[in-house]
């Protein structure tokens, strides 16, 4: 058995987290997949979609969240292995840096942060446009730490927000 105790501070709160997990030694540790996802058919085609995601300075025109504000040091077009910063606001201004980690041409794209947790946009052809899925990946030994704040249902809200929003950039290209 272990356990493990946390101590998390948020401004002037903080509080103790505890977990016990029984390990058989038999089984070995189990992963307990950390992994939030949505789908939207888009009427749009992959490339006009991809060419969105792909470009960094439109980041902030498509996030449903409302924390990008621009990107710092970033490439006009992601590629594999590309390192890129956003410029962000979740009520106090800070910076990111992340680390593209998928790169299919109009099918997906992924990127990671220091703490390793993966947004990554899935596009698949369908007969009335493409089928888009975000998906969070915070399927890591610290993943723990950000679900007491509720972070992985407030993403999942923002991704559907940031689908509803690639729709209604495409559907302005389009007209």
């Amino acid at each position: 058995m272990s356990l493990v105790v946390a101590r998390v501070s948020v401004g002037e709160k903080s509080r103790f987290l505890q977990s016990v997990h029984w390990l058989s030694p038999y089984a070995g540790v189990m992963s307990k997949k950390r992994i939030v996802a949505t789908s939207k058919v888009i009427h749009a085609p992959a490339s006009e979609i991809f060419d969105l995601l792909a470009d960094p300075r439109k980041h902030a025109l498509i996030d449903g969240s409302g924390s990008i504000k621009e990107p710092r040091n970033a490439p006009a077009r992601l590629f594999l292995g590309a390192k890129f910063q956003m410029d962000m606001n979740m009520g106090v201004g800070y910076h990111v840096k992340n680390k593209v980690v998928a790169f299919e041409e109009n099918k997906c794209i992924a990127w990671h942060h220091v703490a390793q947790f993966v947004w990554r946009y899935d596009l698949q052809p369908v007969e009335d446009g493409t089928l888009v899925t975000e998906s969070f990946n915070y399927d890591k030994p610290w993943g723990w730490a950000i679900e007491p704040f509720h972070f992985p249902e407030k993403n999942l809200e923002s991704m559907k927000a940031t689908l509803e929003r690639i729709e209604e950039v495409t559907a302005e290209k389009s007209a």
